[in-house]
């Protein structure tokens, strides 16, 4: 089965086409279109042959799955069986890859607020594919709450009034689940170990960052909770902070709430902390001679090391930590701050190994109890595995 994977962000249109067969896919072309909204930077890459680049003016999604579509049948790409979705919060209802009709379109628009950056460009992202690929073309959208939907209720339960959480869906969903099934599946493969044997931590950090207590496969516990900005700092979230936070700054700005949640969602994390760049590589660069650059980091990776140690509260000596997400897979010195001075948990690092990590890399000392590895996330296949799997079972 071919699958279209469509991963959607808040201004950017992530694919891939994917021969997707049973223990394997095969990628036949994969692209991005990034700046949304403006000049748009658009790559489409088939096969091994060399990647096509354009800048042209993509005003919104729409336009977006428009050009993926035109630019993949110019290239000779066969034209795909299905098309699978990347949908950051499926809110209590969708739990499990869902095929997608109007009822199922109707309900994302509903908790599109959950996560504002990427649900409303998920739900226009479907629209959009439905318009260009034709009403005759299976599609299904893959959750990132869904991986989280075993977690316990000790974790998932806030303690507010219950009969307030449930009549509002109120509770930890977690997200990143994606990813997280995908590194338990690749880390399974790689350590020829099933992955209902598989106990990990996993650090998901980019713009977006979590981390995810694994026990038998499965979460158990995450750093994400109602929407994604609970938890680690991130690159514009705050991630953790006193909830009457909230009520102070929008009596004392003089603003309503919703503003303040957006300040936290887009004006805090390392572009709050540092005043110049959301990006690790910047603040890393200046952290020398920047107090606030290099303060950024201390926070970032003193947050990290804190949930690291409360997993190994819930796990126990788990049998990986791995790291994955372009901080996780490329920032050494971050990788090292996180893992320094938890040998006493058998979490230790091989600092060659390291500072030269490329791909799927394993990273801990031999000596260490615990594996370490770096993983590269491939959120597109699980997308289409699951899309697969999803239509195969309901054939």
């Amino acid at each position: 089965m071919r699958v279209l994977a469509v991963n959607c962000g808040s201004s950017s249109l992530k694919f891939q086409v994917i021969e997707a067969t049973p223990g394997a896919e095969r990628c036949l072309a994969r692209g991005l279109v990034e700046r949304i909204g403006d000049r748009a930077s658009a790559t489409v890459a088939v096969d091994d042959r060399a990647p096509r680049h354009e800048t042209v003016t993509v005003p919104h999604h729409d336009e977006a799955v428009r050009l993926m579509l035109a630019r993949l049948h110019d290239a000779g790409v066969p034209e795909a069986d299905a098309v699978g979705h990347r949908v950051v919060h499926g809110g209590a209802r969708f739990t499990s890859p869902t095929r997608i009709d109007d009822g199922v379109v109707a309900e994302l628009e509903r908790v599109r607020d959950l996560a504002p950056l990427h649900n409303g460009p998920g739900v226009e992202g479907i629209i959009a594919c439905r318009r260009h690929a034709g009403a005759a073309v299976p599609m299904v959208a893959v959750f990132d709450t869904g991986f989280h939907a075993t977690l316990p209720e000790t974790a998932w339960r806030y303690a507010i009034s219950t009969e307030l959480a449930d009549r509002h869906a109120i509770r930890r969903y977690g997200f990143h689940g994606i990813s997280y099934a995908y590194l338990v599946a690749r880390y399974a493969e790689l350590a020829r170990r099933a992955p209902e044997r598989v106990d990990m931590i996993a650090l998901h950090l980019g713009n977006g960052c979590s981390v995810t207590a694994i026990r038998g496969g499965r979460s158990v516990d995450t750093s994400m909770g109602f929407t994604p900005l609970e938890g680690l700092v991130m690159g514009t979230r705050a991630g953790d902070l006193d909830p009457a936070i909230v009520g102070v700054l929008a009596a004392r700005e003089h603003v309503d709430v919703v503003e303040v949640e957006r300040w936290l969602n887009e004006r805090s994390g390392l572009l709050g902390l540092s005043g110049t760049s959301r990006d690790m590589r910047d603040l890393l660069a200046r952290a020398p001679d920047d107090p606030r650059a290099r303060l950024a980091v201390d926070i970032f990776c003193y947050r990290a090391r804190k949930y690291v140690g409360a997993y190994l509260a819930v796990l126990g000596v788990p049998t990986a930590l791995v790291f994955t997400g372009g901080i996780g897979q490329h920032a050494v010195a971050v990788r090292a701050r996180i893992c320094e001075g938890f040998a006493w948990a058998g979490i230790v690092l091989d600092a060659t190994a390291n500072a030269q990590a490329s791909g799927d890399t394993r990273i801990g000392a031999p000596a260490g109890a615990v594996d370490v590895w770096v993983i590269a996330t491939d959120e597109e296949r699980m997308v289409a595995r699951q899309t697969r799997e999803l239509l195969e079972q309901a054939s």
